[in-house]
């Protein structure tokens, strides 16, 4: 006797959320009727997307990743379907009825920065940009002692200024696949965006996703079109930064001219001493967490960006 027609639905489920993985759910769901029938009520998943190619564009300034081709995924879930390949990741999960929680990993990241140069950012949306926290660094080096803060803001502003708005234009365009996916399921719980090799990372929470449907709806009716990114009016953002930092347990080795920002709207409310739990939440543990408390002890310079 198969030992899974002794199981009751709910555990089966349950294991399918363990799963998670669509593509292996895709796979999951030709094995029986029952697990065909069964796979479309998972409720926690990741789509990974392995491939990405992009649709001749040369006026679209939006990185290629949101204009993937998903065909191979679509193949599995949708196997019978239509051979035209699917834009968005919305219609690969167009099959999944009760999803709540949801991961979507790219295959990389798309900063455009120097060799050597490492820059890693978490923001969380609603409709629009509610907080982003920004780690960078140019490379490791070892060796010396611990790193002295700079005194002079302005030495390395402008490479610091390319780190950030390199993260913030990452930032947005995630917001916009994470739109398209909100839209679409109106039953999620919480989605993420990010890159498998941890370069940066979009949130939304329940408030968000319904913020971001909700204005979907909205401009769709008054204008017919789909939803679109909106941009910040102008943003706030608190930076610390030092000559280098000693990583304890990093056999001795610094990172250079490392930098943390913590960006919000300009009309939020919180108080300067919410930063530092929204760096410690997004880069709170492991080397990062030791670069972060180092520079939560830094001096905060205050600036302004418009028109984002």
């Amino acid at each position: 006797m198969d030992c899974f027609d002794r199981l009751p639905d709910s555990i089966i489920v349950d294991i399918f959320n363990a799963v998670s993985d669509v593509k292996s759910l895709a796979c999951c769901a030709a094995v029986s009727r029952r697990f065909n029938a069964l796979v479309p009520h998972a409720d926690a998943l990741l789509l990974r997307v392995d491939r990405v190619v992009p649709e001749p564009d040369p006026d679209s300034l939006l990185p290629s990743f949101l204009r993937t081709l998903l065909s191979s995924v679509h193949h599995l879930l949708s196997p019978r379907a239509a051979p035209e390949p699917p834009n968005y990741p919305t219609r690969v999960l167009r099959g999944f009825s009760r999803m709540r929680d949801l991961e979507i990993e790219l295959p990389s990241g798309d900063l455009m920065l120097e060799k050597g140069t490492v820059v890693r950012y978490r923001a969380a949306f609603g409709e629009r940009l509610r907080s982003c926290v920004i780690l960078g660094f140019r490379h490791w080096r070892g060796g010396g002692g611990a790193g002295e803060a700079q005194d002079g803001f302005g030495e390395g502003l402008t490479e610091r200024v390319a780190w950030i708005v390199s993260a913030l234009v990452g930032a947005s365009a995630r917001h916009r696949l994470a739109k398209e996916v909100a839209t679409e399921h109106e039953g999620l719980a919480r989605l993420a965006v990010r890159d498998r090799d941890g370069e940066g990372e979009v949130v939304m929470d329940k408030l968000g996703l319904r913020e971001a449907a909700a204005a979907a709806a909205a401009a769709a009716r008054s204008h017919g079109e789909g939803p679109r990114t909106v941009g910040m009016s102008t943003l706030r953002m608190s930076m610390r930064h030092q000559t280098t930092v000693e990583i304890a347990g990093g056999a001795g080795m610094r990172l250079e001219v490392p930098m943390l920002v913590v960006v919000r709207p300009d009309d939020d409310d919180g108080a300067p001493e919410d930063d530092a739990e929204l760096a410690l939440e997004a880069f709170g543990s492991g080397v990062y967490g030791e670069v972060v408390r180092a520079l939560l002890k830094s001096k905060s310079y205050s600036m302004e960006m418009n028109s984002y």
